[in-house]
């Protein structure tokens, strides 16, 4: 067994692989950007080494820096993570020419899984289901439209060395084929360096669902079960969970003995995913092979008892896997939440900054302990894998991934609850997070069901999200709460000593409750709140609730009890008011004494200014292009500026007719949310 290994990544990933190792008693390397000296997996290794300026390509894309960190720090063995260079057939082969040991398959499997082309064909003859298309490169944009014609509409565009939802566009029509075969070039040659594409058909409701499969050096594999990864969004995976609602028993063991004979015809030593697009009629068809450790691996972990990084460490080191396929378990359910720093109110778009407020929610799971579990542990809970902290800063260098929810219950159900009360819990401030909205997605009635495809987020969601009160099953929950707290806090002020005779505070049992609506309208209901000490009895529209309310005044997170019934929300003080949110709902509301609320009822409503002058950029990056002049007209449709951010590239576009006056940045400039980047006349 190695004693020192080499993480060759960053982030929640890096952290994760230090955990197992720490467990199995290796000393670990850790390698850092300039954007990452003050980073978490930088103070959990034991040794930690600089390699270079914050781009990923002068960092941790760089071969022969990581490397010599190997070399210098007398690492025997390097896991690569995912993403970067964890797939780099290339990079697999020169670290063990150096006499490093790769901690993942041998640079042959991973190039022949990795080229997207011919990974088709050798699963073809391996006699793997595949996808009707067609599997060469295509020199022309053209050259595509008479594929896709042949093939029939819809079809998918994709990068043979694509991966992560870069390079990949779905055309329905002859333009969305020329414009999808460009963008889809242009991704790859960035994102890859490689810009050849193909096309296949596209399977309409798909489900995506994928195989773990594990092998050795000793010719054994075997496969551990499926994950259902439909829920995505533009292609990035959202939710993941295993095992799969849809699949039956019949098809989970064709699909798994498949993926084990293409595994077996690459001869792969390691975890690996072979990821499989699902018909409605439960026709599956192989889409590729992932050569490396999942986002998603701990729904896995948390199945069947396994610690994947463990099993890759081991494999690595020569060692024959120590179960068989009748041995791999399956026990309960287990879901993942990708906890993203991006702003679903801003169409998903990227945020960066410092987190003021990082607190997850209690973890009963450990990541690095057999499925997670630690071993005083209770076998279902809550697992939090990140790579951040409270007070560090999310870079707009990297992916915009800030943590992974995990957790893992008795059947589906179970989890679903499970996960739902984890994220009401789950506090980020200072940048926007996905973590309402994954709220509110899994209380959609589908999505309990387990009747969704890939297209499930586009159809529940076409206008964006809002996290708006009345999609919450019972609105007036989040009122009686808000009024519950305050009448809390008041209840403490009445305490204080040393109030001026004749002014002390005076508690009501009447209040009026004024919600304020995001452009700006309000909304009175009259509340009454009556107690001595705990519960509260709020009366609101007739209804009368029973509150108790548990933890600290100052608690951004509110626990308690409702007419008997356990709830957990999320509370922040905003002016003079507060601001509710549970379920993916979330209301702002002020809580007046009738007077008051009479007064405030004639203040005016601050109306928005006009910007329809300006092109403001909508999240922070680095404007790649500014593709108008002043003076130019410009029409509704035409590209205007384009502005990349943790690895995507955004494409603004003009809305209308509109002459320019100015240019009010620079390509090359790093811009912040709203700032000026063209004035019209």
């Amino acid at each position: 067994m190695f004693t020192k290994i080499l993480v060759a990544n960053r982030g929640e990933i890096a952290c994760r692989v230090i955990k197992t190792c720490r467990r199995m008693g290796i000393a670990t390397v850790a390698v850092y950007s300039e954007a990452d000296r003050d980073a978490l997996h930088v103070e959990l290794a034991d040794e930690a080494v600089f390699i270079g300026p914050a781009p990923s390509r002068e960092s941790y894309l760089d071969a022969d820096k990581i490397i010599a960190a190997c070399k210098s720090t007398g690492a025997q063995a390097l896991h690569p993570g995912y993403g970067f260079l964890s797939e780099n057939a290339a990079f697999a082969k020169r670290v063990e020419e150096e006499g490093i040991v790769f901690i993942g398959p041998k640079h042959a499997s991973i190039a022949a899984m990795g080229d997207k082309i011919e990974s088709k064909k050798l699963a073809a003859k391996a006699k793997v289901t595949t996808i009707p298309g067609h599997n060469a490169a295509i020199d022309t944009a053209e050259h595509a439209v008479e594929i896709a014609r042949s093939i029939g509409y819809p079809v998918m565009i994709k990068a043979s060395a694509g991966g992560g939802g870069k390079g990949l566009r779905v055309a329905r029509s002859d333009a969305e084929t020329r414009e999808g075969y460009t963008s889809c070039r242009n991704e790859a040659r960035a994102a890859f360096g490689d810009d050849r594409v193909f096309v296949e058909k596209y399977v309409e409701e798909p489900r995506h669902i994928e195989i773990q499969v594990l092998g050795d050096a000793h010719g054994h594999c075997l496969y551990l079960w499926e994950r259902e990864c439909s829920i995505q969004r533009r292609h990035q995976k959202v939710i993941e969970e295993a095992p799969s609602p849809f699949l039956d028993d019949a098809t989970r063991r064709a699909m798994g003995e498949q993926a084990v004979a293409l595994a077996k015809a690459v001869r792969y030593q390691s975890a690996g995913t072979v990821e499989f697009v699902v018909g409605k009629d439960r026709s599956f068809y192989f889409l590729e092979m992932n050569t490396r450790l999942q986002v998603e691996h701990p729904v896995t972990e948390c199945i069947t008892g396994l610690d994947l990084v463990e099993q890759m460490i081991r494999v690595a080191a020569g060692e024959a896997l120590a179960l068989t396929q009748d041995g791999v378990e399956r026990r309960g359910w287990a879901i993942e939440c990708r906890i993203n720093a991006e702003d679903p109110q801003r169409g998903f778009l990227p945020s960066t900054g410092r987190l003021v407020k990082f607190q997850p929610p209690p973890a009963t799971l450990v990541a690095g302990e057999p499925g997670g579990v630690p071993p005083a542990g209770a076998p279902f809970g809550v697992r939090v894998d990140t790579g951040v902290y409270e007070g560090g800063e999310i870079p707009m260098h990297y992916d915009s991934m800030i943590a992974k929810l995990i957790v893992h219950g008795a059947d589906r159900a179970d989890a679903i609850a499970r996960m739902r009360a984890a994220l009401d819990a789950f506090v980020i401030r200072g940048i926007a997070s996905n973590v309402g909205f994954q709220a509110s997605l899994l209380g959609q009635a589908r999505f309990g069901a387990g009747r969704f495809d890939t297209g499930f987020i586009a159809e529940h969601y076409p206008d964006g999200w809002r996290p708006d009160p009345a999609q919450h099953p019972d609105p007036d929950l989040l009122l009686a709460v808000a009024a519950a707290v305050h009448r809390r806090i008041l209840d403490r002020a009445a305490l204080l000593t040393g109030q001026l005779p004749g002014h002390e505070v005076r508690i009501r049992e009447a209040f009026v409750l004024v919600e304020v609506a995001a452009d700006g309208t309000r909304r009175q209901t009259p509340v009454e709140i009556r107690s001595v000490g705990q519960p509260f009895e709020v009366t609101l529209r007739g209804r009368t609730r029973t509150l108790v309310l548990e933890g600290a005044v100052r608690d951004l997170v509110v626990r308690g009890r409702c007419d008997g019934e356990p709830f957990c929300a999320q509370l922040e003080r905003v002016g003079l008011g507060y601001r509710l949110s549970h379920h993916g709902a979330r209301v702002d509301v002020r809580v007046l004494a009738p007077r008051a609320a009479e007064l405030y009822a004639l203040m005016p409503v601050k109306t928005p200014p006009d910007l329809s002058r300006f092109l403001l950029s909508p999240m922070p990056g680095l404007l790649v292009e500014v593709a108008v002049k002043p003076g130019q007209t410009v029409r509704a449709g035409e590209r205007l500026a384009v502005i990349e951010a943790m690895k995507m590239e955004n494409i603004l576009v003009a809305t209308q007719d509109r002459v320019v006056a100015r240019v009010a940045a620079e390509e090359g400039e790093t811009l912040a949310v709203d700032q000026v980047i063209v004035e019209f006349e």
